[in-house]
């Protein structure tokens, strides 16, 4: 049997398919299973386990789909996955060749121009609106017999130098990472309220706070240090596999909903989420350990990447609220 799983992107997405695509490699330990990923998302897909082959997008031009489709159809898919939900992942699943192409429902595609495209769609009887992505992705496996509800991630163990810069700094101290950047602007709590926290945890839960950064957020991780009093120190430079291995080895991760949250979460690590315009039920740490502080029930501004209402609900989180969820998460104490 031949598999074609199409998750594109994001980066958070890719992470929350993992555990339906570990879930057909349980059902199906012989088949050959491939994933298709956009070029910048790549690094995480390479560190999957559970496949044998990642086919990536290299650019959105026409050459480079002829080119994919064309790769695609030398491996004479049986069944072809279309986790995203969009026309042009729906097309691409469609024109892979494969014998069967499978997405979502009408009623959960992102765009429904998408369903034309495949042979078979989740039932009705698919989790509601409000749950877990995962728990969606696990359920459109049923299509193909698969009824698993297992959470796992097999993602590979991997060699860090940039955990090795942070241990050669503080040494065996427990660590905790912040990571104060999002691609949405209205996902990014405060950077000055990121320092006091990390003032928080050097000297409450005494953990390390170590800042973890993005592409073009430099001037962020500074700002979160400069507002610590320095409390906190600046990670290295990291790509995919140093934040893999950065999260495995702290402690703990605070994070607003982004990629990094997604990665801590995926492999173990303790999380405390702050949410704004998206729904920690749908988007957030799915393990029931997990703390997220959200704002998402007064948010005007729902899955939108920029604030549309008179007020950024982000800045309703008090740094307060977050030690309290840091203190739950790091004492274990339940919910209240």
């Amino acid at each position: 049997m031949n598999v074609l799983v199409v998750r594109l992107g994001a980066l958070g997405d890719i992470v929350h398919a993992v555990p339906a695509v570990a879930a057909i490699r349980r059902a199906h330990p012989a088949a050959r299973i491939d994933w298709l990923v956009e070029r910048k998302h790549r690094a995480i897909v390479d560190l999957v386990t559970a496949i044998d082959g990642t086919i990536e997008l290299e650019r959105p031009s026409v050459d480079a789909w002829v080119s994919t489709v064309r790769q695609l159809r030398a491996s004479a898919y049986d069944v072809a996955i279309d986790f995203q939900g969009l026309l042009k992942s729906a097309v691409l699943a469609r024109a892979s060749g494969a014998a069967r192409v499978v997405g979502f429902s009408i009623w959960h595609l992102r765009e429904k121009t998408a369903r034309p495209f495949y042979s078979a769609s989740a039932s009705a009887s698919a989790p509601a609106d409000g749950a877990h992505v995962i728990r969606k992705n696990l359920h459109l496996l049923r299509v193909l017999g698969i009824d698993d509800e297992t959470i796992a991630f097999p993602i590979a163990d991997v060699l860090s130098p940039a955990l090795e810069e942070v241990r050669s700094e503080i040494g065996d101290r427990p660590f905790a990472l912040i990571n104060p950047g999002a691609a949405w602007p209205n996902k990014r709590w405060p950077a000055d309220r990121f320092g006091e926290l990390a003032t928080f945890l050097r000297e409450a839960p005494g953990l390390m706070p170590v800042v973890v950064w993005g592409p073009g957020e430099e001037l962020l991780a500074e700002g979160v240090i400069s507002a610590s009093a320095h409390a906190a120190m600046r990670a290295p430079a990291t790509n995919i596999r140093d934040l893999v291995g950065l999260s495995r080895a702290a402690a703990l991760v605070i994070s607003g909903d982004t990629g990094p949250l997604h990665i801590a979460t995926a492999v173990g690590t303790p999380a405390v989420g702050i949410f704004g315009p998206t729904d920690p039920a749908r988007n957030g740490p799915w393990s029931e350990d997990d703390v997220s502080v959200s704002r998402f029930d007064r948010c005007e501004c729902h899955y939108d990447r920029t604030c549309h209402g008179a007020r950024w609900c982000l800045e309703d989180v008090t740094v307060a609220e977050v030690c309290a969820a840091v203190q739950q998460r790091v004492t274990g104490r339940a919910r209240g």
